[in-house]
């Protein structure tokens, strides 16, 4: 890998740390060559201090580490994104990341449409809202909705009508995340179970 380090005259390259599974920023910091060939070697992440002036492995005091996953340069060879697996918060506030936000996983629109899930639940009063009145109804009743929608797409599924097909997935994957918090869980419960599995 060519990494520029002698673009700038200090000797350093901006790094931007990311979790390699959640994919959220988690911080930004600065190598000189050095401290990139001690990641690597160490497999954790080493930055070089500025206000120090010395060298510093994350969570050498802490313990809080970043575990090197990958590097990669950007395409003009003076910034690197490095995946890691960070142990316990990155920020020296304790906060996740150091734009205090939490390090969770999200699922795009689908977290989205889960939070707007659990809003109906908390609101069942909501006469006009379909989520609320299934929640009004019950477990039975959308247990029930997953039931006759699983049934709908595997019957769209022998057909020849991908339109068709999609809908019914759609409304499927809609009543499964209702019937997840019906019973107290979210999609990362699921993806917890699945990673368990993979080990």
């Amino acid at each position: 890998m060519n990494i520029n380090f002698n673009k700038n005259n200090n000797g350093l390259v901006p790094v931007i740390i990311q979790d390699n599974e959640t994919k959220n920023v988690l911080m930004l910091g600065y190598m000189n060559e050095e401290a990139y060939r001690k990641s690597i070697e160490t497999k954790k992440v080493t930055f070089f201090s500025r206000t120090k002036q010395r060298l510093w492995t994350k969570g050498e005091e802490s313990g809080n580490y970043l575990n090197l996953v990958s590097i990669q340069n950007d395409c003009d060879e003076d910034t690197l994104l490095i995946k890691v697996q960070p142990v316990g918060p990155t920020c020296h506030t304790g906060s996740d990341t150091c734009w205090n936000e939490k390090n969770t996983m999200s699922f795009g629109y689908l977290s989205q449409l889960e939070a707007t899930i659990q809003n109906r639940k908390e609101n069942q009063e909501d006469e006009k809202s379909y989520v609320a009145s299934l929640f009004r109804k019950g477990i039975n009743k959308i247990a029930q909705k997953v039931g006759e929608e699983a049934v709908e797409t595997v019957i769209e599924a022998k057909d020849d009508n991908d339109e068709l097909f999609l809908n019914e997935s759609a409304d499927l994957l809609f009543h499964y995340l209702i019937l997840l918090q019906a019973k107290g869980y979210k999609l990362n419960d699921i993806v917890n179970v699945l990673k368990e599995r993979k080990k």
